[in-house]
């Protein structure tokens, strides 16, 4: 493909496979707020305990070595209380596991790019597909010193990788450097003090389906009531039988609200976290289930009633729509959203500009979104884009795994499907095939709005390409018919045009040049009246 590399299929995107909601415990008493933060900080030193001889361990962990952690922590808990710290624990240790490989294959990237530019002479321009020598003398010493250093840290992280140690924080490395920098967080030692500690807290409990509302530890009543299961140590500040504590609070989900209800009521498994937000002095509880899986619609299926195709950039989702032949309709449409401030913001910046996308889809009746399947690990390393630090920020700040997971579930409550397809070229040849050709003067066409044409096309199965254009000159058959767009059995389909011969249908092709009949005069006053006008075949259009 002339250097081009190989694209990928497309495939419609796995739907969710778990649902949380929250809701605010409110009117709590100073009492439960008292109980809440015992309990919290004790299970979360039993956390941190477990942790720590989970990480020593490393891969010598087995079946063996966690039924003796568990055992040791159901004699200080319950073995309900054992299960999840126990659990909650792998899912840490296997999550740092992920980072590090995830760390050591960035350090290999940068590694590589190091040693191609170091090999270059001064000066060699670089190209599309490689970056070329550095500049000067003095870059090319800074490079050689910073590759040396590259390549110390990933001899320290294979051997840990090896070795199976892991580092990990329980609270949050970043909340644990900000320690160090308080005046810059606006934060008191006091203040710091107290969501580090709120960080640490273990309250949470796996569900259990064929339990009494699908949960012993935290329990939550269809009327809302909830009650925790205490530690044997902190049984003393239980105020109803059996060990447990019930909270003055009452929860009512508004968000699926009624598919909780019907889980707990049948005695299905439902998992429940408490925490506190120290900015707010509020608390939460979340609640989680699984979904059964659900078989994802064919692909043929989604591409039945068009498709809208989604370019997603640094402040906008630039979307088009498109028929199932790959034609667009009506206009371009962009939905904003601002990444910057806090996580919080952010967050809810793409959900909202995610909810108006989807709602737009639902008033046209498409059945599915194509999207890009982005994915910028490889991309963001400093060696590959050198002094484009604005460029770095700019797809380091895109939360592109985020943006996919909360588009493929707020989809599937819609009933939409989600098309990943291949995001190379799309920018480009969205760009060159279908900006300027849409661009009037009362639609303004940007490069965003054509590389979601382009989206939008790949996904339905379609060349990014557009038609190719009337012949140009004055007869047909010297370049070419226009491509087809349409299936064989739509109406208007626009084909081929059959050549014009001598030969009688059926009969064997002639030999040499095609005959025509002699043409007639060049003005009717010349003809003459026995002359029989017959339409020539060649002025047919497909």
């Amino acid at each position: 493909m002339g250097g081009l590399r190989e694209l990928a299929a497309s495939f419609v995107a796995p739907g969710p496979c778990g649902v949380a909601v929250r809701d605010r415990l409110k009117h709590l008493t100073a009492q439960d707020e008292g109980v809440l933060r015992a309990v919290g900080a004790y299970q979360g030193a039993l956390a941190s305990r477990d942790l720590k001889v989970r990480c020593a361990e490393g891969l010598e962990h087995g079946a063996r070595t966690w039924s003796a952690r568990k055992r040791e922590l159901t004699g200080v808990s319950s073995s309900r209380i054992a299960g999840a710290i126990t659990k909650a624990t792998h899912d840490q240790w296997a999550l740092a596991r992920r980072c590090q490989a995830a760390y050591i294959r960035t350090l290999d990237a940068g590694i590589r790019t190091l040693r191609h530019r170091l090999s270059l002479p001064l000066g060699t321009p670089g190209t599309k597909r490689a970056a070329g020598g550095y500049r000067s003398k003095s870059e090319w010493f800074r490079k050689s010193r910073r590759l040396a250093a590259l390549e110390a840290r990933h001899t320290a992280a294979v051997g840990d990788w090896q070795a199976g140690r892991v580092r990990v924080v329980r609270g949050g490395k970043r909340l644990l450097n900000t320690r160090h920098h308080l005046t810059e967080a606006r934060l008191t030692e006091d203040e710091w003090r107290e969501r580090w500690e709120a960080e640490r807290w273990f309250l949470a409990a796996d569900g259990e389906s064929g339990k009494r509302f699908g949960n012993e530890t935290i329990r939550v009543t269809d009327t809302g009531e909830v009650s925790i299961k205490l530690p044997a140590p902190l049984a003393h500040l239980a105020n109803a039988r059996h060990g447990r504590y019930t909270l003055t609070a009452r929860i009512a989900f508004a968000h699926r609200g009624a598919e909780w209800a019907d889980r707990i009521i049948a005695n299905r498994a439902v998992a429940y976290r408490i925490h506190l937000n120290t900015e707010r002095g509020r608390w939460y509880l979340t609640a989680s289930w699984q979904r059964p899986a659900v078989q994802t619609i064919p692909l043929e299926t989604a591409r039945a009633r068009g498709m809208i195709g989604v370019d997603t950039n640094a402040d906008h989702f630039a979307a088009y729509r498109l028929d199932r032949h790959g034609n667009p309709v009506g206009e371009p449409h962009r939905f904003g959203y601002d990444l910057s401030g806090t996580a919080g913001h952010r967050d809810a910046q793409i959900r909202h500009a995610l909810t108006r996308l989807i709602n737009w889809a639902v008033r046209v009746g498409v059945a599915a979104i194509g999207i890009e399947d982005l994915d910028f690990t490889t991309e963001k390393t400093r060696e590959k884009h050198g002094s484009r630090k604005r460029f770095r920020q700019l797809i380091s700040g895109m939360p592109t795994g985020k943006l996919k997971a909360r588009l493929v579930s707020m989809a599937a409550e819609q009933g939409l499907a989600i098309v990943a397809v291949d995001p190379a070229y799309t920018s480009m040849w969205g760009a060159q095939h279908w900006q300027k050709p849409l661009t009037t003067p009362h639609r303004k066409m940007s490069r965003h709005d054509a590389a979601g044409i382009a989206i939008g096309r790949r996904a339905l199965g379609h060349s990014v390409r557009r038609r190719t254009a009337p012949p140009p000159h004055d007869r047909s058959d010297r370049a070419g018919h226009r491509t087809a767009q349409a299936e064989p059995g739509d109406r208007g389909r626009e084909g081929t045009c059959p050549p014009t011969t001598d030969r009688p249908p059926g009969g064997p092709p002639p030999s040499g040049k095609r005959k025509r009949e002699p043409s007639a005069s060049n003005t009717v006053r010349d003809a003459p009246s026995t002359h029989q006008w017959v339409q020539d075949s060649l002025m047919c259009t497909g």
